[in-house]
């Protein structure tokens, strides 16, 4: 039988979302419900992936099933492309499983040409609105298939509305809008020495080629790979009978949530355009009026829509995100998603939902993108310093949070300085797609246009990026990267900052301060804790990093890195001693002085987690990143050990390493000098000792981590001194203490001997940043300059020192655990990389066994929630 690549919306269903992709699914779901739906066909995510895998084109049998979808498209509409009569009209849009807003392309008033304009004028009574369709679908059409910049369009859009003196496009009539479009088919010829398509098959072969090919656009990409979509998914094609919103002022277009997507409060919301097309409202040229608006314009419509929007919500039992377009008081629906939502709604949302009996506390916790939560935790503007300042302008709060930086006007400025070290706001007339590596460079996006559905206010949303839209005060100056309000100029580099939680604009700095975490996260977190599997630990050098983590809801530290402490400039002196000692002596002279500093440091972490696991790597670095630089304090060092200061340079020279990851560090320190291993577990033991005497109803076991363990001799060597060191002080104390010795897994041949090493190691901890360098083979600090190639050739999707390789990586892992299991059931097993706050690694984690994940202290909320949906899609709980 014959592979269907296409459907008609009558045809699938929400369950085939993977095949139809969100959109496809979403209008075939409300065709089924009986909702006014222009009806249409979607081409399959497989026919994308075929195209791909084809070279680039649509292969036959599915361009013959396109044509069966053409002719009953037709049949349904009663009216054929091109026809002189009755012609069909359609929009090309992509639609990929997962919602990817203004990533990929669209065409609308598909079919039309000359003699169909003719003929539209002649049945309508509207040539304005057919000449309008038809200038629209040549820029549209130039721009998304050909490629041809569509600003090359809007500068004869701005040149006739200044030959006609108004500076609305509505306000241009059928003969300027006729003008136009000849205007644009001569740019099109111009700039692509062919005339444009007339024939209506052949545009729409073209169009929805150009939608395959979007699915691989820059824009796309970069969204994919920070949304975790594969590539591999590829998106459909919806190709729909068109309903047309610029047919007047009984007709118009509009986008609407039925929950507030910033605040999450129970209230429609949206925006809707009278005399427009769909792209109008989410481009932001023209500023929106507010859906209750509608109420008072179209009452019917209005009645009719809301209980759409009823239906809906308590259909897919979350809120939605639809578009729809009037057509001369007749209601069409074009969409309906799962909406987008700042991290605040999503909770909110979720909580209401389980109040009002929707959903329970699982589909609750399931329901948050735990990546969202990000948002939450990073600061607000000093409510103190706020009351002091006036706003110099106001706009649609469309994404809440602070952002204050300096004004760059471009996207590609916005990266530029960044990469710089300096914090930017982005300040355009509007956004788009194209500006998507800008917006997230940026600390927040302010628009001159566009409302609370604009490209912008959706993108940031989702990025959890500050952004105010439609600040019309602004008097842009693009050319000369400058604006101004009420007579004041700013320019490029001046200091701005937004709110996007207000709307308000100020000039200057503003100071921030810690988000305060109220309400609704406690509750969804405790939802979480109450059906995740893994514990949730967190990586912390400092007591305030293991403080605030506690806070946060981590219940142990997973990695202490003492080499962090060392630093410090009451110890690092101390330390560059010992390195430059030439006895054992000398070496332990130097490493008495740094003892009670870094049993003091311990002190504060175990009292900061009072009581809860601390696991403390010994020290990992090469020995010459802690040798001094300055000749000051190369003098200084000569010094205090009576050499000269060439011999000290001599000395650093030396330490040089050709590569100086897989060079003397970790263990290998430790078995070169096992005066540092001594000094550490004493720091260690005795913190403890002291802290367990101080709080008698703790329970204060450390675990001490071995960094860089490949063979077991290494490992039990040290062991050997850490145990006689540990139970010496121990015995002294009087008092009874338990202690772990374990080792980082992060060297292949570890993983590969996990069986020997688990015999006489207490607790495996994954170190997967080292464990993927070493799998691959390559330098995280330098796999920057080869990745984007990687990503452009389709090798990774994903950057691997963020996103953990399961194939790779996690089979070592995987293998490791099963290993060390066998001989040693009581072992435990966590992961302290960077992939422990990653959502779809923590999910592997737990699929694997895994006893906890230790992440960055504002990473921890997004592992708590990652942990306990990796349970419930398992059926753990």
């Amino acid at each position: 039988m014959e592979k269907k690549y296409v459907y008609m919306f009558s045809e699938g269903n929400a369950g085939m979302r993977n095949l139809l992709g969100g959109k496809g699914a979403g209008l075939a779901e409300m065709t089924g419900l009986g909702l006014p739906v222009p009806q249409g066909f979607t081409i399959t995510t497989e026919a994308c992936t075929r195209y791909y895998d084809d070279g680039r084109q649509i292969g036959d049998d599915i361009m013959e099933q396109i044509k069966g979808g053409i002719a009953k498209m037709e049949e349904i509409t009663g009216k054929k492309f091109g026809d002189r009569e009755n012609p069909l009209l359609v929009s090309v849009r992509s639609g990929a499983r997962a919602s990817m807003p203004g990533m990929m392309d669209t065409i609308l008033n598909l079919g039309l040409n000359e003699d169909v304009v003719g003929v539209l004028s002649k049945k309508s009574g509207n040539p304005r609105w057919a000449w309008d369709c038809y200038r629209r679908f040549i820029q549209m059409f130039s721009d998304v298939v050909m490629e041809v910049g569509k600003k090359y369009f809007e500068e004869l859009i701005d040149q006739m509305k200044a030959r006609k003196g108004v500076t609305q496009d509505i306000e241009l009539d059928a003969d300027d809008l006729h003008e136009l479009a000849d205007e644009f088919k001569a740019e099109y010829r111009e700039k692509l020495g062919k005339d444009f398509p007339d024939d209506p098959k052949e545009q729409l072969v073209e169009a929805i080629k150009a939608v395959f090919r979007s699915w691989d656009n820059p824009r796309a990409n970069v969204y994919r790979r920070d949304n975790d979509i594969p590539y591999s998914w590829g998106t459909a094609v919806n190709v729909q009978m068109m309903a047309f919103g610029n047919m007047g002022d009984t007709s118009g277009t509009g986008v609407a949530f039925t929950r507030d997507p910033a605040t999450g409060e129970k209230r429609l919301m949206g925006e809707f355009l009278l005399n427009a097309q769909g792209e109008d409202v989410v481009a932001g040229i023209r500023t929106p009026q507010k859906i209750d608006r509608l109420k008072e314009l179209m009452p019917e419509v209005y009645d009719q829509f809301t209980g759409i929007c009823r239906t809906l919500e308590n259909h897919y039992k979350d809120m939605q995100d639809m578009e729809f377009t009037i057509e001369d008081k007749h209601l069409y629906m074009l969409q309906t998603r799962n909406g987008k939502r700042t991290a605040k709604a999503a909770l909110k949302i979720a909580c209401d939902l389980v109040d009002e009996g929707m959903i329970d506390e699982k589909q609750a916790v399931l329901m948050i993108d735990p990546r969202n939560l990000d948002s939450l935790l990073h600061p607000q503007f000093d409510p103190a310093y706020l009351a002091k300042a006036d706003p110099i302008a106001t706009g649609l709060p469309a994404s809440p949070g602070a952002a204050c930086g300096q004004i760059v006007f471009t996207a590609e400025d916005a990266k530029t300085w960044k990469s710089r070290g300096k914090k930017v706001v982005l300040v355009r007339l509007e956004t788009s797609p194209e500006d998507i590596e800008g917006m997230k460079s940026a600390q927040g996006i302010i628009t001159v246009r566009g409302g609370m559905t604009s490209h912008a206010a959706v993108v940031a949303r989702g990025m959890g990026t500050c952004c105010v839209s439609g600040v019309s005060a602004i008097d842009m100056d693009e050319d000369n990267r400058c604006f101004t309000i009420d007579g004041h100029t700013f320019h490029e580099g001046d200091w701005i900052s937004a709110n996007g939680s207000t709307g308000k604009i100020y000039e200057g700095v503003i100071p921030t301060v810690e988000a305060q975490i109220v309400g609704e996260f406690g509750r969804i977190m405790g939802w979480a804790d109450k059906y995740r599997r893994m514990k949730v630990r967190t990586n912390a050098d400092t007591p305030a990093d293991a403080k605030r983590a506690h806070e946060l809801g981590a219940e142990g530290i997973g990695l202490c890195r003492t080499e962090h402490m060392f630093f410090e400039k009451d110890r690092i002196e101390a330390f560059r001693e010992m390195i430059c000692s030439d006895t054992v002596e000398e070496r332990e002279q130097a490493l008495a002085k740094i003892l009670p500093v870094q049993q003091s440091d311990f002190e504060k972490l175990y009292e900061a987690l009072e009581g809860a696991p601390v696991t403390i790597r010994f020290l990992d670095p090469p020995l010459h990143e802690f040798v001094p630089t300055e000749e000051a304090d190369i003098r200084k060092l000569a010094d205090a050990k009576h050499k000269t200061v060439d011999e000290i340079k001599s000395l650093i020279n030396s330490l040089h390493e050709f590569n100086p990851m897989m060079g003397h560090r970790g263990v290998r320190l430790d078995v070169t000098y096992p005066e540092i291993s001594k000094m550490q577990t004493l720091a260690v033991i005795r913190a403890a000792i002291a802290v367990q005497k101080r709080h008698p109803d703790w329970t204060v076991k450390p675990e001490i981590m071995i960094p860089l363990v490949g063979d077991n001799k290494e490992f039990l060597y040290v062991k050997r001194i850490v145990v006689k060191t540990a139970d010496e002080e121990i015995a002294k104390s009087g008092i009874a203490m338990q202690y772990e010795v374990g080792t980082m897994i992060e060297i292949p041949r570890a993983a590969l001997t996990a069986d020997e090493i688990a015999k006489d190691a207490d607790f495996f901890c994954f170190g997967t940043n080292d464990l993927t360098q070493m799998t691959y083979g390559f330098s995280r600090d330098d796999a920057g300059k080869f990745l984007q190639a990687y990503y452009d050739a389709k090798i990774f999707e994903n950057d691997p020192f963020a996103k953990l390789d399961q194939n790779g990586v996690g089979k070592l892992m995987e293998m490791a655990m099963k290993l060390g299991k066998d001989v040693n059931p009581n072992l435990h097993c966590g992961i302290c990389g960077e992939h422990g706050g990653d959502p779809s690694s923590i999910e592997f984690c737990d699929r694997i066994g895994l006893d906890y994940v230790s992440c960055s202290p504002f990473r921890v909320p997004i592992a708590r929630l990652s942990a306990a949906q990796a349970s419930i899609r398992t059926g753990e709980v």
